[in-house]
């Protein structure tokens, strides 16, 4: 595998080198950014409604059975559920210093959600005191899916 002897250290350190730095990077953006006090499946500071983003629909009736072989009534369908937390009313009242990914995730959803994206940003900004700038590239980070951008992006006006 090896032509020449001198190829095995360097390659098994580059290896270890590799192994280390991913380990590393993985336990800092594993880390929480959420406080132990406060679980992070049902915040307290979320609307009861979010809690799940959306509340669920009212499940239909069934329908009746058929006798001696015949074919049953079909049931009635359901009604759906609530859109969930995309409305600026239920963005949470915290500092910006406080928010979250999560926040920051909630924040972009919303403003794509939005039927005038401009309005519901300006309003954003002005609630938690940051640019519209910086709005809008949580947006993009999480159109493009960039989750580790997201993480490491802190909060600057």
């Amino acid at each position: 595998m090896f032509t020449k002897s001198w190829q095995r250290p360097i390659i098994l350190a580059t290896a270890s080198l590799a192994l280390v730095t991913g380990t590393a990077c993985a336990a800092q953006a594993s880390q929480s950014h959420t406080p132990t006090s406060i679980s992070a499946s049902a915040p307290a500071d979320q609307p009861e409604h979010c809690v799940g983003f959306g509340a669920g629909g009212k499940g239909g009736e069934g329908g009746k059975g058929g006798r001696g072989g015949e074919p049953g009534q079909p049931g009635e369908p359901g009604q759906p559920g609530g859109v969930g937390c995309f409305k600026f009313e239920d963005l949470p009242d915290k500092s910006k210093a406080d928010l979250t990914v999560v926040d920051k995730v909630r924040i972009a959803i919303i403003v794509l959600a939005a039927d005038d994206e401009d309005e519901t940003t300006k309003k954003i900004a002005d609630k938690y005191k940051i640019s519209e700038k910086q709005i809008d590239t949580w947006k993009k980070y999480y159109v493009d899916g960039d989750w580790f951008a997201l993480m490491a992006d802190d909060v600057r006006s």
